[in-house]
C-alpha cells in the first residue's frame, strides 16, 4: 500500500491546501475534533493533514490536564480560547469530550459533572454553529487487539515511549467501559450542526485517507485552484552566503558516502 498511500495522501494534501485557501478567501471558520481510543492514530492523522499547510492558517489544540485555576472555571472556558478566527482551521487532538469518556472512566469527574456536561454540550455546540463555525467530529475506532499491538510497539521503541502516559496504561483495562461511554456520548451529542463520524483505524494509513477524503467532502471550499505565483527575474547573478566572522559555523558532521 506504500506507493498507493503516498499518491493518495499527496493528492489529498493538495486539496487541503486549497481548503486552507478557501477558508482564507471566504473568512469561514473550521473546527475539527479528533476523539478515539489511545493509540488509535489521532496524532498521525493531524500531522498528515497539516504537513503541507501554511502554519499561519491552522492551529492544533492539544490541551493537557487543567490547572488548579482552570478546574474552578466553567468547563468549556479553556477550550473557547482555542476556537478558530476568520479564515482559520483548528484541529482538536482530544477536546471537551474528555469529560464524556476519559474522565468518567478514570474517575476524574463526578457523576453530576458528567451528566451536566452531556446536558450542556448540545446547546454549547449549537452556539458555535449558529455563529458560523463549521464543526466536524470524528471518533477513530480501533479494536483492542490492534490497540495492544500498538502499545507494545510504543513500549519497545524509546522514541515513542513518551506517548504512553500513566492514564493510557490505566485505561487499557477499561476498553469495554469506554466503549459504552463513547456510545452514550454519540447518542446524546450527535446533531445535524455537529455530527459524529466514526472512522475505522485498524489500518492507520487507510483510516487517514478515508478521514481526510471525508473531511474534504464536508467542507466544499477547496474547488478553487490556489493562485499561481510568477517569480520576477533576479537582478544580477545569484550570490553566495557571506556571513560576518563574528558568527560561529556549526560543523558539518554528516559523513558523505564514497559509493
Amino acid at each position: 500500500m506504500g506507493k498507493r498511500y503516498r499518491k493518495a495522501i499527496g493528492e489529498l494534501q493538495l486539496e487541503l491546501v486549497r481548503l486552507q485557501h478557501g477558508l482564507r478567501s471566504s473568512g469561514k471558520r473550521l473546527l475539527v475534533i479528533f476523539e478515539g481510543r489511545d493509540a488509535a492514530g489521532k496524532g498521525g492523522t493531524i500531522k498528515a493533514i497539516t504537513e503541507s499547510l501554511d502554519t499561519r492558517g491552522y492551529r492544533i489544540a492539544a490541551l493537557g490536564k487543567p490547572s488548579e485555576e482552570e478546574a474552578t472555571q466553567w468547563y468549556f472556558q479553556r477550550y473557547v480560547a482555542h476556537l478558530p478566527s476568520a479564515g482559520e482551521f483548528v484541529l482538536f487532538d482530544r477536546s471537551w469530550y474528555n469529560r464524556a469518556v476519559v474522565e468518567p472512566a478514570m474517575g476524574f469527574c463526578t457523576v453530576a459533572q458528567y451528566e451536566a456536561f452531556l446536558d450542556a454540550v448540545p446547546a454549547f455546540e449549537k452556539l458555535l454553529a449558529d455563529d458560523g463555525i463549521i464543526l466536524v467530529k470524528y471518533w477513530l475506532a480501533v479494536d483492542q487487539a490492534e490497540q495492544e499491538q500498538r502499545f507494545a510497539e510504543r513500549a519497545d521503541d524509546p522514541l515513542k515511549r513518551w506517548k504512553l502516559s500513566p492514564v493510557d496504561l490505566a485505561a487499557r483495562q477499561k476498553y469495554a467501559e469506554m466503549g459504552k461511554l463513547r456510545d452514550v456520548m454519540i447518542e446524546r451529542t450527535h446533531a445535524d450542526h455537529a455530527p459524529w463520524f466514526v472512522v475505522d483505524f485498524n489500518n492507520q494509513k487507510r483510516g487517514r485517507i478515508n478521514l481526510i477524503r471525508h473531511l474534504l467532502q464536508q467542507v466544499p471550499l477547496h474547488e478553487e485552484a490556489v493562485p499561481k505565483v510568477k517569480l520576477p527575474k533576479l537582478k544580477g547573478k545569484p550570490r553566495g552566503e557571506h556571513v560576518t566572522g563574528k558568527a560561529l559555523w556549526v560543523p558539518d558532521t554528516l559523513q558523505e558516502s564514497t559509493d
